[in-house]
């Protein structure tokens, strides 16, 4: 009797939402193959302790392979994707083609900056491993570059830090910054005194923390202030360079831009030709499939779904949940069950501010201060996907909380990037082409509108 090939599974994303998919996997008799650009997991939620100082890149960061070891279903491939096209039901990567009998896209959301795409060059977002690390060295090097300044105002400029985005990861980088200035370098500097910094948290909307309730970010701002961090709510940002930001008729001068005010959706999400949102998300039916064609499943962030009355929120919840429900979908249609719709549940919402400040909101239970600073450690301390990660992190955090240091305040330059590649065909054999030996393609000219903000960004980015 032939052997019956299994149905081969795509996922492309290591994210919480990829990740629980191929776990959710693990007895089906499926093939699995999990796509990423990187070779690591990370645990998103810590990235600003990364940019803070507070943790390593591998304390919240686990190879892929090493989590996936002992499942013998699933290979993973660290590859670009080039193209989706799900009428053919194959993935062209930068490496070659792979073909699927079921696709999961769990890529997650990219900074978004509403149009002014200039301006991510002077104010780096903090999604990647990548950019927590650069935010680490623009920070730390502020501070060594005011210790060399002698004019007060170019000075002051290298002290002034902005954080733009009123959220949970605007408001923990902004209390992070607080705290080292105020604790961690406290004595480390002769020419000034880092207790002088200043530290803008600014925000579009009516207030910080818009998805916690009305009293708590209330209690948020409060206790951001009392770390004398200025909050600016109701005020967006007019324009920004790489020593200024305008906000309303202000400009304010300063070397450290930091960006948390949007997101948008992978474009690989584009691909798919299915409805999506302004943000690209993708408007999923029932059972977390895009509309007509029930072998695509998205999940987590790229998720555009309504829930009595309200969106669902991108957060890591959602895309654990969603995973593991996409796993579930395609081992009932595997064994020609029929699928399930997806229900979220909302298991609560936290954000830390600085020393023995949290805010947390769990139902209709709203706590702040030390208690829902304490339930803020336990709940990322069990979420981090290894036992060594755990040790590690509890380790930093209990050496920070009782010495107030940071051990990994090390600048390190990033490396240029490689010249980019371009793939061709040859002969049946696809191969890497420098950019370099291949002519240029013209591009297609694109209709846009220039408003004078954008026209001054251009030329101070230039």
């Amino acid at each position: 009797m032939l052997k019956k090939e299994k149905p081969h599974v795509v996922i492309i994303g290591s994210g919480f939402g990829g990740l629980a998919v191929a776990r959710g996997l693990k007895n089906v008799p499926v093939q699995v193959t999990l796509i990423d650009r990187n070779n690591h997991h990370v645990f998103q939620p810590l990235l600003y302790q990364v940019a803070s100082a507070q943790l390593t890149a591998p304390d919240i960061a686990a190879p892929i392979r090493g989590l996936l070891s002992k499942q013998k279903n699933v290979r993973v491939w660290m590859s670009d994707v080039q193209l989706i096209d799900v009428t053919k039901r194959r993935i062209e990567l930068e490496t070659g083609e792979v073909p699927y009998d079921y696709l999961v896209l769990a890529t997650g959301m990219v900074p978004a900056y509403f149009g002014f795409d200039s301006w991510a060059e002077h104010a780096p977002g903090l999604k990647t491993l990548s950019e927590a690390l650069d935010v680490r060295r623009r920070i730390f090097r502020a501070f060594e570059m005011a210790e060399l300044e002698t004019d007060p105002v170019r000075r002051r400029a290298w002290t002034t830090f902005v954080v733009i985005g009123g959220g949970p990861t605007g408001v923990e980088l902004a209390g992070a910054l607080a705290e080292i200035a105020g604790r961690t370098l406290k004595r480390d500097f002769r020419a000034f005194d880092p207790r002088h910094t200043r530290v803008l948290l600014v925000e579009a909307g009516p207030r910080v923390l818009p998805s916690f309730s009305q009293y708590l970010s209330s209690q948020a701002r409060g206790d951001l202030e009392s770390l004398g961090i200025e909050v600016r709510t109701g005020t967006p940002v007019r324009d920004l360079g790489e020593d200024y930001v305008e906000i309303g008729d202000e400009r304010i001068d300063t070397r450290t831009i930091l960006w948390a005010a949007g997101v948008k959706a992978s474009p690989l999400t584009r691909h798919l030709g299915v409805p999506i949102d302004k943000s690209g998300r993708v408007w999923v039916e029932e059972d977390l499939s895009v509309p007509d064609r029930p072998e695509v499943f998205v999940v987590g962030d790229l998720i555009a779904k309504t829930q009595d009355g309200k969106p669902l929120p991108g957060v890591a919840q959602l895309a654990m949940q969603s995973g593991k429900h996409v796993a579930r979908q395609i081992s009932r249609s595997v064994a020609a069950m029929p699928r399930l719709p997806f229900r979220y549940t909302d298991k609560g919402s936290l954000a830390t501010i600085g020393r023995n400040q949290a805010v947390a909101q769990v139902g209709r239970v709203q706590l702040s201060g030390i208690l829902a600073w304490w339930l803020w450690l336990v709940v990322h301390i069990l979420f981090l996907v290894q036992h060594r990660s755990r040790i590690a992190v509890l380790f930093e955090w209990g050496w920070a909380y009782f010495t107030f240091q940071r051990r990994s305040r090390v600048i390190m330059e990033l490396p240029a990037p490689l010249p980019a590649a371009r793939l061709t065909r040859r002969d049946g054999i696809r191969k890497r082409v420098p950019l370099s030996v291949l002519p240029s393609l013209p591009e297609e000219p694109v209709a846009t509108t220039v408003t004078p903000a954008a026209a001054k960004a251009a030329s101070n980015s230039g």
